[in-house]
């Protein structure tokens, strides 16, 4: 079983370094400005009941990188109910590589119900994107006309289909290496794009591919390793919050996918240490300062749930120490008052 699993793995893992080419590449002859050096993090700050917390201040914050304190250059507090800019740009993302057509066609009928909800009208731009095993349908500009997204919805919902090329082990390769690549372009996009934004990914999340009898050699676990520096950093820079929701809802409660994420959550700080389940949805939403939202069939609450989180947040920004390239640094922003708690990006790694 260990000889079958490891032959499929060279395919899956000689396809996962395509993430870090498709980073942008900058000019050899520029070089980075003190700006660019510095690292800008989003952070919700939420009560015991979930509810993002307003009127903080900068004294409020302590940002720790890898138990250090560091110094906050910059804060900005965002109120999205005392300013009429939009503060946050919302792309929901339809999967339906990694989820039945089924599933897919009832969630979007979740998805329209949140859409079209207060006359269409909504409280920050959003822009939709359906990935498909044909290439990804992007409406990319954003806007606060729902009834316009939930027509585009509808327009597209025949082009929603399922990967049908393999099935088993290969089919569940195929699906991790298009969902990685996608991962890499919308962060790509949205990396040219000031301000953060907010990808809800609505999916059951791509086959793990790590377990008992799965075993990866050593060289394979660094090209991996480059990977998860990739995404991570990807997502960090476009600031970028990911957050995944699971459509399968009921169906999928108490179910092994809904916890077993929870196993790669740990920083990997080194190629030895890495292994696929580290580049799950799940991984990347907590590690990207989001949630994980499954086990319920009300798409559409959920979705209203993350919004929300757009209502207060904190950008601080900080000059990261040197490290040496591909270093990882652990992250912690702790609030001193009390009954309040902090979320933001769990670690970044250093650059060249």
């Amino acid at each position: 079983m260990k000889i079958w699993s490891r032959l499929f793995l060279v395919s899956f893992v000689f396809a996962v370094p395509l993430l870090a080419q498709q980073q942008p590449e900058a000019p050899i002859a520029s070089a980075k400005t003190t700006a660019d050096r510095h690292i800008t993090l989003d952070v919700i700050v939420t009560d015991k009941a979930g509810t993002p917390a307003s009127g903080l201040q900068q004294q409020d914050f302590t940002v720790l990188n890898n138990k250090q304190t560091q110094n906050i250059l910059s804060f900005h507090a965002v109120d999205a109910k005392a300013t009429a800019d939009p503060a946050t740009e919302i792309v929901l993302l339809v999967d339906a590589v990694n989820a039945p057509f089924s599933v897919v066609a009832q969630e979007k009928d979740q998805i329209s119900k949140f859409l079209r909800k207060d006359g269409g009208h909504l409280a920050q731009p959003v822009s939709m994107i359906f990935f498909t095993d044909t290439g990804s349908q992007v409406e990319n500009r954003a806007t606060r006309d729902g009834n316009e997204l939930a027509a585009f919805l509808d327009k597209n919902e025949t082009a929603l289909r399922t990967l049908r090329r393999s099935a088993g082990f290969y089919g569940a390769v195929e699906r991790f290496q298009l969902s990685l690549q996608t991962v890499g372009q919308v962060a790509n996009y949205e990396s040219t794009k000031p301000g953060r934004k907010m990808l809800i990914w609505i999916s059951p999340g791509w086959a793990m591919l790590s377990g008992p009898h799965v075993d990866i050699t050593s060289n394979q676990q660094a090209q991996l390793f480059r990977s998860i520096v990739a995404v991570t950093n990807s997502l960090r820079k476009a600031r970028i919050t990911l957050y995944s929701i699971d459509p399968l809802g009921t169906l999928d409660a108490g179910g092994f996918r809904t916890f077993y994420y929870k196993d790669f959550l740990k920083p990997v700080a080194s190629p030895k240490q890495a292994q696929p389940g580290n580049l799950a949805l799940q991984v990347l939403a907590v590690q990207s300062g989001g949630r994980v939202l499954n086990s319920s069939n009300d798409i559409t609450s959920q979705i209203a749930s993350c919004v929300a989180e757009t209502n207060a947040f904190y950008a601080l920004t900080f000059d990261p120490p040197a490290g040496e390239p591909n270093e990882y640094h652990a992250l912690d922003v702790r609030v001193s008052k009390p009954g309040l708690a902090a979320r933001t990006n769990t670690g970044y790694y250093s650059e060249p």
